[in-house]
């Protein structure tokens, strides 16, 4: 009798603490689905009102403009510049670096190390890679054309040709930009990769290399084919996360009010110019903020549905 006493309260007290655990955590949803619906909302609302025809086929406008002339046409066009470089950039390190993970350091201390370091620049605030792509491509090279200017070999001759081609290459830039948001993108499409390749089933490996089909040539022809959609999955997530960064691009690409395509000078973009014209006291700048931030919120939505969806594919296909 005591025994079943016993376990008859412990039941009780864990039946208990479910249900407030269930309350917490219900509420705790509740209140981020109310924060998340209050924000898209704000954003649907106010952003509408800034669309138009000229958004899409004029210039940023000068301060004070009326209301409804100039758009972000050369901000639209500089932010798919420099995602579509960034992508270009790191997807195919991400992806050969995935799969070195998966394939060849799978259980090797290496394989633990090089994660683990991914995993921390994957977490990384976009503003601290931002200011390490600057001082690698634009703060220490003037440091160091600054430095061979003050000395007096560094006035004439070949040292002084050196110190003027660094000060060239290390403005702000499209280039300088692209690299940051690059970064960004890497971490994803490694951790993406290699969990790809990991969840391809052995057998698969396996069945290639008995037939003598050399390494590269399984990784290729039947690893990449098996999880393609996964990978494409990661670069489709590193593309919307980069897509409305700012801060990395404050300190590398900057902004640019004008038309654009010289990738050595600093380009407009998106997202800066939302943060440039949301700061702005003018009524037209505060109302093209809207609507662009409205269009970063529904491009990230459709690339995030569509990766979903590549990735739903697979696994209906697999089961």
């Amino acid at each position: 009798m005591m025994d079943a006493a016993v376990s008859e309260r412990l039941f009780q007290r864990r039946r208990l603490v479910n249900v407030l655990a269930l309350v917490l955590s219900g509420t705790a949803a509740m209140v981020g689905l109310f924060f998340l619906v209050w924000i898209l909302f704000t954003t649907l609302s106010k952003g509408i009102d800034g669309l138009s025809l000229a958004m899409f086929t004029e210039m940023t406008p000068p301060p004070g403009a009326e209301i409804g002339v100039g758009g972000l046409l050369n901000a639209i066009v500089g932010s798919i510049v420099m995602c579509t470089l960034a992508v270009l950039m790191a997807a195919p390190v991400g992806i050969a670096a995935g799969t070195y993970l998966a394939e060849y350091a799978n259980f090797r201390k290496i394989g633990s190390v090089i994660r683990f370091v991914n995993d921390i620049l994957l977490s990384a605030p976009s503003i601290v890679l931002g200011l390490f792509v600057y001082m690698v491509l634009i703060g220490t090279p003037r440091q160091v054309a600054t430095a061979i200017q003050s000395t007096e070999a560094g006035q004439q001759g070949w040292l002084a040709g050196v110190a003027d081609w660094l000060i060239g290459v290390s403005g702000f830039s499209a280039i300088a930009g692209a690299v940051a948001l690059g970064f960004i993108v890497l971490p994803v499409v490694v951790r993406t990769t290699d969990e790809m390749l990991r969840l391809v089933p052995a057998q698969m490996r396996e069945a290639a290399l008995s037939l003598g089909i050399p390494q590269w040539k399984v990784t290729v022809h039947v690893l990449y084919r098996a999880a393609l959609s996964g990978i494409l999955t990661g670069v489709m997530l590193g593309l919307a996360r980069i897509s409305g960064e700012t801060a990395p691009l404050l300190f590398t690409a900057f902004n640019n009010s004008f038309w654009n395509l010289d990738l050595g000078e600093p380009m407009a973009n998106l997202p800066v110019t939302v943060y440039q014209f949301a700061m702005s006291p003018f009524e037209n700048w505060q109302l093209l903020a809207w609507a662009g931030a409205f269009l970063i919120t529904c491009f990230v939505l459709l690339v995030s549905i569509t990766a979903r969806t590549l990735l739903l594919r697979k696994k209906i296909a697999n089961d």
